[in-house]
């Protein structure tokens, strides 16, 4: 097996197996989104591990599709404030309420393509975002100056994303990182995702308030939307930020009618989950995040602090 990496049109590259049996789509103006993940079906067809909305050329919306990258911070930050070095900081409230921040600045901005690089097993291709580069108008919204790089590497079985964080500017420099893939199984035609099979390893579940901000208390989970056990999607309406047990592997999903399963394998950084199932539930998010929704303002939270000079990397595995 051989791969490689190609350019398909208006800067979307393409990472595929010379067989033709796996590709992947990865979009760098679109928040280096992959927004793509197939893998050969018995009957020819592709496949789709990431779901993709139907009207994605036409009204790409930034988190609702692919494996959307959340950074500085995962989640909502409630009334888009944020107290470092000495400083206030106002984000613009573009949640769905208008009254908080959220999912930072990444999915919905462009990147840039960094390295390239193929092997007989895997193709792998990094995208860099910098505030003062990338995105200067917001340059002075975030303390410090930082880059985050993100390389997606696609083998035949699993998607792998390593990602690394750098303190490039004078003053601390806190963050978050969260990822929000869509996931439903190659060859399964459900309308919805009611009868996937969901297991997650979760510790407890945070609390929220009306807005979905959390409030900094921890729950136990309650039976509906506990799947600690494996068990039917079903009915169950989910948008929830839970801890991690501490495992190595996040989440897997399968279903009866598919010989996949997909597992979600992370770095202990990852330390919350979050699974949602948007209204058209043609999909689950299962979103790993090193801290929770609001981490700036709760403690022990996961929330981040770099020193001038240094940085982070943490790894997510998607297996299939």
């Amino acid at each position: 097996m051989s791969f490689r990496i190609q350019s398909i049109r208006d800067g979307v590259y393409e990472l595929a197996d010379a067989a033709g049996t796996v590709r992947a789509e990865v979009w760098p103006n679109a928040g280096f989104n992959c927004l793509r993940w197939q893998m050969r079906l018995a009957d020819g067809k592709w496949g789709d591990i990431l779901y993709t909305s139907p009207d994605w050329e036409t009204n790409p919306v930034p988190t609702r599709s692919g494996h959307p990258i959340l950074f500085p911070f995962p989640g909502r930050l409630r009334d888009g404030r944020l107290e470092a070095n000495g400083k206030t900081y106002q984000l613009p409230l573009n949640d769905a309420t208008h009254r908080h921040a959220i999912h930072g600045f990444t999915p919905r901005n462009p990147w840039r393509v960094g390295a390239t690089h193929t092997e007989a097993d895997h193709a792998s291709i990094e995208g860099l975002f910098s505030l003062p580069r990338d995105l200067p108008s917001a340059a002075a919204l975030w303390p410090s100056e930082s880059t985050l790089s993100v390389t997606y590497s696609l083998f035949g079985d699993r998607l792998v994303v390593d990602a690394r964080v750098t303190n490039e500017g004078n003053e601390p420099l806190p963050f978050g990182l969260g990822y929000h893939p869509y996931f439903r199984l190659p060859g399964v035609t459900d309308p919805d995702v009611g009868d996937h099979i969901l297991q997650a390893n979760t510790a407890k579940l945070w609390d929220v308030d009306a807005d979905k901000v959390p409030t900094g208390k921890l729950l136990e989970i309650p039976e509906a939307i506990d799947f600690r056990r494996p068990r039917a999607i079903g009915a169950a309406a989910l948008d929830h930020v839970f801890t991690r047990d501490g495992g190595a592997e996040v989440a897997a999903l399968s279903h009866p009618g598919s010989p996949r399963r997909l597992r979600i394998v992370a770095d202990a950084a990852f330390q919350d989950l979050v699974l949602f199932t948007p209204p058209h539930r043609q999909a689950v998010a299962i979103e790993p995040y090193t801290c929770s929704a609001d981490a700036a303002h709760i403690a022990n939270s996961g929330w981040r602090t770099l020193s001038p000079g240094e940085a982070w990397q943490g790894r997510v595995e998607y297996v299939a």
